[in-house]
């Protein structure tokens, strides 16, 4: 599988990330055949989170890497703080405690990536630098990134930053393609001419942030798949068609369709399913033409101006 470099950082990570978000669910041996399945695959990226299965999918995650005899060195573990029940925290003092408790589930002395998960309304930027730095250099995490954030949000915060944010997290797919739709729209009084995140692809491009598309197969963040919702048949027909012109999966053509966009994204499948995990990582493999691409895009009622 082709790597990608993370931010320009001299991080390679592969083109495909699994997401660790349902490992809470699996027994130590099945998530162990997950992680085993996708490594065969070529994935060596492994994303998480602080509230995962409320910090169960890190543990289990742990106990199945030691299972599987996997070395902590050949993998990039990236996992993110930030969310509370009920509100965000970007407080200096949780940030620091939530990377301890990271770090302790998934038994390593330190994270390759970690993120900010979602905007804190009440973030201190000066807290924040003041956290990443006590963990850089304590050497607890070696490289730091976003989720979810506006480009005036990562200004705001890279101001008071010595490290450079390298990651933002961000929800893409052929459903959901928000952040393409208002650059093919300017000028136009369309829906899709609307800017709801201040242009965050091209920012990231123009500063070598790598975009990770979560939720790639999904068409909201807990709704399910697009391919077995009747809204989105005229999409899933047309990834179908692609599938069986090439002969893989409809989740390798989405994720050959979100690697084809120059932005050299990153997708983040949350598969738990080796046969899927084996599928979608086929994706990366996959040459899409532009004519194919913009295919889908319009099968997903999306009209050029």
């Amino acid at each position: 599988m082709k790597q990608i470099n993370i931010g320009g950082s001299g991080l390679y990570g592969s083109a495909v990330a699994l997401g660790c978000m349902r490992m809470a669910g699996l027994s130590t041996d099945d998530a162990a055949r997950v992680i085993e399945t996708a490594m065969d695959a070529g994935v060596n990226f492994f994303d998480h989170a602080d509230i995962y299965g409320g910090g169960k999918s890190e543990e289990v995650f742990a106990a199945a890497l030691h299972k599987a005899g996997i070395a902590r060195e050949s993998v990039v573990l990236q996992s993110k703080c930030g969310i509370r029940p009920g509100y965000y925290d970007f407080s200096r003092d949780y940030i620091l405690s939530s990377v301890d408790g990271i770090l302790r589930r998934l038994g390593t002395d330190y994270l390759d990536v970690l993120l900010l998960h979602r905007p804190d309304a009440l973030a201190e930027p000066e807290e924040v630098a003041e956290a990443f730095d006590r963990l850089q250099t304590s050497g607890k995490v070696r490289r730091f990134g976003v989720s979810n954030h506006h480009p005036m949000q990562m200004e705001l915060l890279q101001k008071y930053l010595s490290q450079r944010l390298i990651v933002n997290q961000l929800q893409f797919s052929p459903v959901h393609t928000g952040m393409v739709d208002c650059g093919l729209h300017v000028n136009m009084k369309t829906a899709n001419s609307v800017q709801h995140d201040g242009m965050v692809l091209d920012y990231c491009r123009l500063h070598g942030v790598t975009i990770q598309a979560w939720s790639p197969f999904q068409h909201g963040m807990i709704e399910g798949p697009f391919l077995t919702n009747p809204a989105f048949e005229p999409v899933s027909a047309a990834i179908r068609a692609l599938a069986a012109q090439k002969g893989v999966t409809y989740s390798a053509v989405v994720a050959a369709w979100i690697l084809r966009h120059p932005a050299r994204m990153q997708v983040v499948a949350g598969s738990m399913n080796p046969a899927r995990i084996a599928d979608i990582c086929k994706g990366a493999g996959l040459a899409l033409s532009r004519e194919e691409w913009y295919a889908v895009y319009r099968a997903a009622g999306n009209q050029i101006p």
